[in-house]
C-alpha cells in the first residue's frame, strides 16, 4: 500500500509531464519518472516504477522490447514461449526465464513484466544487500515455481491464481556461496541470513504488485510469493 496514494495522486502530473516535454525546447525528464520512456532495469526505482510495469502488462511488444534490452546487458536469459494455452490456462506472451546474475533450482515460467520485475529486484534490492552483509552476490535462488494452472489456494471454486498466468513466483531462499538462507529456516534469525531474508522481502515490495511472506499467513510460512496484481500489498 506504500505508493497507492502516491500513484494516484501522481500519475495525471506525469501524464502532463510526458507530453509537456515532447514540446521543442523543453527540459528532459529523467526517465525513471517518465511514463512514456522505454523501460530499463537499471533505472532507480521510483514510485513511478510499478506503474510502468502495468503499462508494460498491457503492451506485450513493448515489454518483449525491454526484456530483450535487459538481456543485451547481460542481465537475463530467456527464451520467449508465446501465448500458448497450457491445460484450462492461457499466457500471454510469456517467457522461460533460464539465468540471470544467480542460478535458478529450474528454469521457470514468467510473463513478461514479472520477469523484467525479478530483475528489477535481484539488480537494485536482492544484490545489492548480499554484499552488504555478506560480502559477495547470490549465486542461487531456490524456488518452487511460477506457473500452475489452479485457483487461489487450489480451491474447487473462485478466482484464478496469478500463478495461473505465470504471474507469481515463489522462492523459498537465497544461496550466497556456501551459505543458505531459507524462509523456513531462517526467517526469525537474528544474524545476516535473518537479516537478508526480512530485508530483500521489504525491497522486493517495492517493485512487485505483491508481495507475501511469512507475516502474511501459514499458507506462506515457507516462501515468498511475488506477484504481478495490485499496487504495493506488502504482508
Amino acid at each position: 500500500m506504500r505508493y497507492v496514494v502516491l500513484i494516484v495522486l501522481l500519475i495525471p502530473a506525469l501524464v502532463a509531464v510526458g507530453l509537456w516535454q515532447q514540446w521543442p525546447g523543453s527540459e528532459r525528464v529523467p526517465s525513471q519518472y517518465n511514463p512514456f520512456a522505454p523501460f530499463d532495469v537499471d533505472d532507480p526505482l521510483t514510485p513511478v516504477t510499478r506503474f510502468k510495469l502495468k503499462v508494460l502488462g498491457q503492451d506485450p511488444q513493448r515489454c518483449l522490447t525491454a526484456l530483450a534490452r535487459a538481456r543485451e546487458q547481460g542481465a537475463i536469459d530467456y527464451v520467449e514461449v508465446g501465448s500458448p494455452a497450457i491445460g484450462a490456462c492461457q499466457l500471454d506472451h510469456a517467457v522461460r526465464v533460464r539465468s540471470t546474475s544467480v542460478q535458478f533450482t529450474a528454469s521457470f515460467l514468467a510473463s513478461c513484466p514479472l520477469a523484467l520485475s525479478w530483475v528489477v529486484f535481484e539488480r537494485q534490492r536482492l544484490q545489492p544487500l548480499a554484499r552488504e552483509l555478506f560480502g559477495q552476490d547470490v549465486t542461487r535462488v531456490d524456488h518452487v515455481g511460477s506457473f500452475a494452472c489452479r485457483n487461489v489456494y487450489h480451491r474447487a471454486s473462485g478466482r484464478r491464481s496469478e500463478h495461473a498466468t505465470a504471474e507469481a513466483f515463489d522462492v523459498v531462499g537465497f544461496r550466497i556461496g556456501q551459505t543458505r538462507a531459507t524462509v523456513a529456516g531462517h526467517w526469525r534469525d537474528e544474524g545476516a541470513r535473518g537479516a537478508l531474508l526480512r530485508r530483500a522481502f521489504e525491497g522486493s515490495c517495492d517493485v512487485f504488485g505483491n508481495s507475501l511472506g511469512p507475516e502474511y499467513n501459514a499458507a506462506h510460512r515457507d516462501h515468498f510469493h511475488l506477484g504481478m496484481r495490485g499496487y504495493g500489498l506488502c504482508r
